[in-house]
């Protein structure tokens, strides 16, 4: 008696369950005359429910069919434009920021040095440095020091075309990495705009604005 009491009293859990559904699903569907049978799974407990096959979205529920056997096979036709309306879509990786730099500054190789001259015709280090970034849309500092304390680091291991490598001890030389190696600078009264190797002097770092 003890065991047919407790299977009584779970099946009474049950069905106490499947009412409070029935009820919530009731409120979500007022005033819809159509019916359904919602029943309660390896219980035999069923109950028509108004409305419930027209509760937006219910068709699509995993395992719906279990509690309203009406609607297997019914699943929306929409739900498969809705998984690709919302399957994510993966963005082309945006070009380097700073190809305007690199263009900017290979336009003036060949431009004479002229200290303290930070273009359009003639550049020192730094006014070379600034100007191009300058056709990019962007300030930086004017001096190389300035440039060197101002830009963020990055390792020579990562560079990219535009960064900015500062040379000897105290970043007291600019150029502009132009990639594969090679920079581009004002080095001095002797050289006009050149591309060279990036290790052509001793590298002090490399910063990126």
């Amino acid at each position: 008696m003890a065991k047919h009491r407790s299977q009584n009293a779970g099946t009474t859990r049950r069905i106490a369950a499947a009412s409070a559904a029935v009820a919530t699903m009731s409120v979500l569907t007022p005033g819809i005359a159509s019916a359904a049978e919602v029943a309660v799974p390896g219980t035999g407990f069923g109950v028509e429910v108004q409305g419930v096959e027209n509760i937006p979205g219910v068709a699509n529920i995993p395992g719906v069919e279990q509690y309203i056997p009406s609607l297997a096979g019914q699943a929306a036709p929409a739900v498969e434009a809705f998984t690709a309306a919302a399957a994510p879509v993966t963005a082309a990786a945006p070009t380097s920021g700073n190809q305007a730099v690199v263009d900017a500054v290979r336009s003036k190789v060949g431009a004479p040095y002229v200290y303290g001259a930070a273009g359009p015709s003639a550049f020192d280090c730094s006014g070379l440095t600034s100007w191009a970034y300058a056709q990019s849309g962007k300030t930086i500092p004017r001096t190389s020091q300035a440039q060197a304390a101002a830009g963020q680091q990055v390792a020579i291991s990562d560079l990219q075309p535009g960064d900015i490598i500062a040379y000897y001890g105290g970043a007291s030389h600019v150029a502009i990495y132009t990639g594969n190696g090679m920079m581009i600078d004002a080095l001095n009264s002797g050289s006009p705009v050149t591309e060279r190797p990036i290790d052509y002097m001793p590298i002090h770092s490399a910063f990126r604005f």
